[in-house]
This record gives C-alpha cells, sequence and structure tokens, in this order.
C-alpha cells in the first residue's frame, strides 16, 4: 500500500480514527491550547496594556539634565544589586514567538526574567501561563527598550531579553558619566537628538515640551555629534542631491531604472546652469558626479515640506520625509546623516515661536500650499546631537537602546563636536 492509498484509507474511515492516539491527543491540545488562547486574548485589553506600558517611559525631564544624571544612579545601585545576585538567565529557543494565552515551559522563565528585570511584580510562584500580568510585563519590556510594543516575543524583542545584567550595568555607568558631563552646558531653551534612541526633545525651562520620533544616519553614514543653532527654516525646499549619494546612489539607481530622475522629479545642470537630460550623461561611469542635480519642491520630494538649517561642516540638517513608514520601525538607521523629523510641523511651529505670527495653522498653511519661503528664526534654537544608550526616569524606568555606532564599546564619554 503506497502513501496515496494510506491517505485514502484515512479520509474514508476518518482522520480522528486512523491517527496513533498520541498525536490524536497532541492534535486536541493543540486545539484546546488555541481555544484557551483565543478566550484570553478577548477578555484582556490589549490596547489598555500598551498604554500602561507606555506611561511608565513617560517623563517630562530632558535626558540630559541633572534630574536624569540622578535617576541613573539609583538605576545603576539597582542593577549593582541585580547583579551581585546572579543577574537574570537569558531567554530560550522556545521563548521566540511567545504571546498572550500560550500555555508553555518557556513562559515561567520568561516570567522569571521579566520579575528580575522589575517588569512584572515579584511572586512566590510563577507558572506556565502567559496571563495578562506577563502580557503587561512584556509590553513595558518593549516600551523600555524602544521597541515597537507588540505584547509578543519578536526577534527584536528576544535579542534585548538576551543581553545580560551586567553589560546593562555597565551601559548604565557609561551613560551616567555622558549625562552628568554635558547637562550643565545647556540652555534654558534647546532641541536634542538623542542618536541611539533615534528621537529629538524640543526642550524649555528644564522641561520637555514635545517629543519627535526621528529616524538618523545609518552605521556607514553617521549622524554626527555636535552643537549649534537653528537659524533657518526652508519651507517646500529644493534638494540639492550631495555627491556623495550621487556616487553611492543615485548612479546606481539609474543603471536600474533610466526613468529613475523622471519619476522624482531630479533636474541635473551643468556648472553654467545649463539643464542637462538623463540621457547626456553616461551612467555606466561616475560622469554624474560631476554635476548638479536638484528635486523640486512636492509631496515626493526627499526632504519633505521643510528643511530646517543649522550651521555645520557636516553639511547635515533636519528634515521633513515623504516616507512616513519608517518612523514605525523598531531600528530607524536609514538616513546619510541628516536627520528626518516625524510630527515636524508641530517642532517647527515650536521652533518659529519666537518669530511672532508663526503658529501650527500657519505652518500647516504653509506645507499645504507647496510653495518656496525661506524664515530666518529670530531667536536662533540651539540644537545638540548626542549619544545616549542608557537613562532612567523619575518614575524608576529604566531605559535601554542599541550601541548602534559602537561608541559604547569604545569607551567614549565625550565627543569632539
Amino acid at each position: 500500500m503506497n502513501r496515496r492509498s494510506v491517505l485514502g484509507s484515512i479520509a474514508a474511515l476518518g482522520a480522528a480514527a486512523a491517527l496513533p492516539s498520541a498525536a490524536r491527543a497532541q492534535e486536541a491540545t493543540s486545539i484546546w491550547e488555541e481555544l484557551t488562547r483565543n478566550r484570553v486574548m478577548r477578555s484582556v485589553d490589549r490596547g489598555q496594556n500598551t498604554a500602561t506600558a507606555l506611561t511608565a517611559i513617560e517623563t517630562i525631564e530632558p535626558i540630559l539634565s541633572f534630574d536624569t544624571a540622578y535617576n541613573i544612579q539609583l538605576a545603576v545601585r539597582q542593577y549593582e544589586a541585580i547583579v551581585a545576585g546572579g543577574g537574570w538567565g537569558g531567554p530560550s529557543r522556545e521563548t521566540f514567538g511567545l504571546i498572550l494565552g500560550n500555555r508553555k515551559r518557556a513562559v515561567g522563565p520568561l516570567k522569571q526574567q521579566l520579575v528580575a528585570m522589575g517588569d512584572m511584580p515579584p511572586a512566590r510562584r510563577v507558572n506556565d501561563t502567559f496571563d495578562e500580568e506577563t502580557d503587561v510585563g512584556l509590553r513595558r519590556f518593549q516600551a523600555r527598550h524602544g521597541l515597537t510594543v507588540t505584547g509578543q516575543v519578536d526577534e527584536p524583542t528576544l535579542y534585548a531579553l538576551n543581553v545580560p545584567a551586567d553589560m546593562r550595568l555597565s551601559q548604565l555607568r557609561l551613560n551616567a558619566m555622558r549625562v552628568e558631563t554635558l547637562a550643565s552646558s545647556l540652555s534654558e531653551r534647546y532641541a536634542l537628538v538623542n542618536i541611539p534612541a533615534a528621537t529629538i526633545e524640543a526642550v524649555e525651562g528644564g522641561q520637555v515640551a514635545q517629543r519627535h520620533t526621528a529616524v538618523v544616519g545609518r552605521i556607514d553614514r553617521q549622524t554626527p555629534i555636535l552643537n549649534s543653532r537653528i537659524h533657518q527654516i526652508n519651507f517646500n525646499p529644493y534638494w540639492h542631491v550631495p555627491k556623495s549619494i550621487i556616487q553611492k546612489d543615485l548612479i546606481k539607481y539609474m543603471n536600474e531604472d533610466p526613468l529613475y530622475l523622471t519619476k522624482f522629479r531630479i533636474r541635473i545642470y551643468d556648472g553654467k546652469g545649463n539643464e542637462l537630460q538623463p540621457t547626456d550623461i553616461d551612467w555606466s561611469t561616475n560622469e554624474a558626479v560631476n554635476y548638479m542635480f536638484r528635486q523640486e519642491p512636492g509631496a515626493e520630494n526627499s526632504m519633505g515640506h521643510v528643511k530646517i538649517n543649522f550651521h555645520n561642516p557636516h553639511a547635515v540638517y533636519l528634515h521633513d520625509t515623504p516616507t512616513k513608514s519608517l518612523f514605525g520601525e523598531n531600528a530607524r538607521f536609514h538616513s546619510s546623516g541628516c536627520v528626518r523629523v516625524d510630527d515636524v510641523a508641530k517642532f517647527v511651529a515650536w521652533i518659529l515661536r519666537e518669530n511672532g505670527g508663526w503658529d501650527q495653522e500657519v505652518v500647516d498653511a504653509m506645507f499645504a500650499t507647496n510653495e518656496r519661503l525661506d524664515v530666518n528664526v529670530g531667536k536662533p534654537v540651539p540644537i545638540h546631537t548626542t549619544y545616549i544608550t542608557a537613562w532612567a526616569n523619575r518614575q524608576g524606568t529604566v531605559s535601554f537602546r542599541d550601541d548602534v555606532y559602537q561608541f559604547d564599546a569604545a569607551g567614549k564619554i565625550t565627543f569632539e563636536t
């Protein structure tokens, strides 16, 4: 009897009668687990659990402040005690994919780790059920590590769970020195870009007025650490493609799609201002770097509706972007050094507040017109880009980010600007 006839016989007699008892039991258990998980998921308000997790990381104190420096010192003592007690056990391979309603052996060790990390309250005994309390704890862990709050042990979450306690303690000690070094040099009103977190703070009066998600430079094209002042806003700007991008990206894109420049409304000019056509250039060579490439204002412009200028030797700036989906990613390291700002209209209104007449409604209207306009900032706003991978807030919540540029590994405390 071949495989096809066996399957035919099973179909005729009924699958349940033909399967071995162990397999039937396993199938029944799987079905029961799925039914149980669905029931649990229906009974739990996962949206509220996410809100609870995000509340734990909310704070009004700036990341570069004496308040934060003090909070980090408290966290150092907490983590010293954790390390002295043996740290926490890392997750097993079976931890991957765990989610609310699961009942598996790997859930128990996950709970124990979340308890050790402070994301779940201590318990005398832990069972193997991924219950609502575990869901809240895992979401809190994800929020603290800047991950998308899914409530599931996905790949980024598993990676973060694998970092041992002694490494986290070293991170806290190093970043405590960074924060203490920088906190005293800041003015009353400033903007701060924290590169590892890919976030921006608009600070005034010692408190954070706004926070914005950002996209920063990738590892091979890093956002530089610097101090400057925001002096000009370009509404609906042209984008002049840097030579580095022409050489590294644009030539490649044109070889892949000869209509690339046309699709994205990028024009070519020679040194005398004469416009060229894409067919005038030999794209099999580096000839293109000898010309100027300018993208017209509009929805597809790489800088979106606004460019935020500050003097620096690296030719970087802050700007809008048409690719809003990148703000929802865990690792937002995609740019060539410049910084893309989410909800940028709100940030621009804050920068121009001292100019008079530039409220949120006026800024939004300028975005909608697609018209070019340059506005000098009446009182230039200090801007700082920095590198903080570990900090704590007044609620005692400790946050960590990856050492994307390997400055922690190099032990850097101060940076040349």
